[in-house]
């Protein structure tokens, strides 16, 4: 008899992890507990308007033809990648910053920003690209089991990348504040202060200005729609409105799942869902991490979203925009230390019709913004309505347009949303923080200390936060199973 797996949720890593398991023989059935597969990358599509309502970056290409490539498979064979020219533009106070397509478009603009910077950044450059080889190929394809999975003849004689920081190594060779910001951008991405995530994470660096921004046709869905087709393909049962109540344990082992109330039975369970959120599931003598446990991690922060429909076409703008026009440090502490609503946020604009004309009706605009929040904090329409006044007019100001007026429609995101969709602990958006004492084994396990044949996987786990680890979650957590579970 084959064994059954019962998967929670329908991320990047469950999707993944189900097709990985699927082809290794098991029999899996996926219970999503919203109406549509995706997890936080759903779709919305709103008087002939898409957006992707949650990531909107497609950065290391190679981790997506790594997944598919293993099913005999590329990515061409479910969408059309196109590589933006330009990746970004970053608007400051007083200049914009325009991020090419390749890395001597970027030495220039750093040369028109500070004299001589180009040398320093090449060398930063290679580095990032050396510590992304270690990176992919040795450390996250680890399953987080032990401290020795870190010790490579590559980590033991770069053991500083460990303990310095992106911030002092951005800083020991850059001085423009404008190019600081640059480089410190990236690792925003994995969910912490650039003083606080080891300068070998630099390989987000060479993720930007090395591999490059890619926009899949018709949004960042459309890599959801490739997953769940192939797992299809590959016998997984898909059930979406499928509410997951109840994790129960017999002797020690996990049995069944509880779904909108049925009982269903299985050899073993994995769960893709917020890692705080599964726990719950369970009777507290086998939760593994208390909650102050949870209380004491450093969370990746979460978002207030707004997703706009423009009547017409806007100007002076790219793909991917950010607004870096007030004080970076200051909005780092209103996330990190001492969390509260920022007074004057960064935010992050994203116009996909720019690039993609699926993306809107003709002569409009599909705007996404995205202001980064501390997890936990107080969520009222009132505060909403005053954060997007807040960064619209400073999008006209930097952009040197009027836009309010042609507003069609504005929907919002924000902490409240996060908890009632996905059970996200604090309502974060990204998960639990790459810090140092956050890396690899440090991080919460993939395999329960606990309940045999109970499993994790996702962005709280192993190796962290970002799409393309979310598919490296599902791959490590299915090999473990097929590795324990024979």
């Amino acid at each position: 008899m084959r064994k059954t797996i019962s998967i929670i949720g329908s991320g990047f890593s469950a999707l993944s992890a189900a097709c990985y398991l699927a082809k290794a023989g098991y029999t899996v059935s996926i219970y999503e507990k919203n109406d549509t597969v995706g997890g936080r990358a759903r779709q919305l599509k709103k008087d002939g308007f898409t957006f992707d309502i949650g990531p909107s970056w497609y950065w290391m290409p190679d981790i997506f033809d790594k997944f598919f490539n293993d099913f005999g498979k590329s990515t061409s064979d479910y969408y059309q990648l196109d590589k933006l020219s330009p990746a970004y533009k970053i608007f400051f106070s007083d200049d914009v910053i325009t991020i090419g397509d390749h890395m001597d478009k970027i030495c220039d603009e750093f040369e028109r920003i500070e004299t001589g910077s180009s040398k320093p950044l090449r060398k930063f450059i290679a580095t990032a690209q050396e510590n992304y080889d270690i990176a992919i190929n040795k450390v996250v394809l680890k399953p987080g089991l032990s401290p020795f999975e870190l010790v490579t003849k590559e980590t033991i004689t770069r053991l500083d990348r460990f303990y310095n920081t992106i911030s002092k190594e951005v800083r020991k060779n850059f001085k423009n504040p404008k190019l600081i910001s640059t480089l410190e951008f990236p690792v925003l991405f994995l969910g912490a202060k650039p003083n606080q995530t080891p300068s070998f994470y630099s390989f987000m660096n060479f993720a930007d200005f090395g591999l490059g921004t890619w926009h899949p046709k018709g949004g960042m869905y459309e890599i959801v729609k490739a997953m769940k087709s192939l797992a299809e393909s590959l016998g997984v049962n898909i059930h979406t409105n499928s509410n997951v109540e109840k994790i129960s344990v017999d002797n020690k082992k996990a049995k069944s799942i509880t779904v909108n109330g049925t009982i269903i039975n299985s050899d073993i369970i994995l769960s893709g869902a917020d890692y705080h959120h599964s726990e719950t599931l369970l009777d507290e003598n086998y939760r593994q991490y208390s909650e102050s446990y949870w209380e004491s991690r450093t969370f990746a922060p979460s978002s207030l979203l707004f997703y706009v429909g423009f009547n017409q076409k806007l100007k002076n703008l790219e793909h991917h925009n950010l607004f870096f026009d007030t004080d970076f440090e200051n909005h780092a502490e209103e996330i990190y230390d001492n969390p509260k609503w920022p007074k004057n946020p960064l935010f992050y604009a994203n116009f996909p019709s720019v690039t993609d004309a699926s993306m809107a009706p003709e002569n409009c605009e599909t705007g996404f913004f995205l202001i980064p929040i501390a997890p936990g904090l107080e969520d009222t329409p009132k505060l909403r309505q005053q954060y997007f006044d807040l960064i619209i007019n400073r999008f006209e100001l930097r952009t040197g347009q009027n836009v309010k007026a042609h507003i069609l429609f504005k929907e919002s995101y924000c902490v409240n949303d996060f908890i009632d969709d996905y059970n996200s602990y604090k309502g974060n958006a990204y998960g639990m923080a790459n810090t140092l004492m956050q890396t690899a084994f440090l991080r919460p396990k993939l395999k329960s200390k606990k309940v045999n044949g109970l499993y994790f996987t996702g962005q709280l786990t192993v190796p962290g936060p970002g799409v393309p680890p979310a598919l490296i979650s599902g791959k490590l957590v299915a090999e473990l199973i097929q590795k324990n579970e024979v």
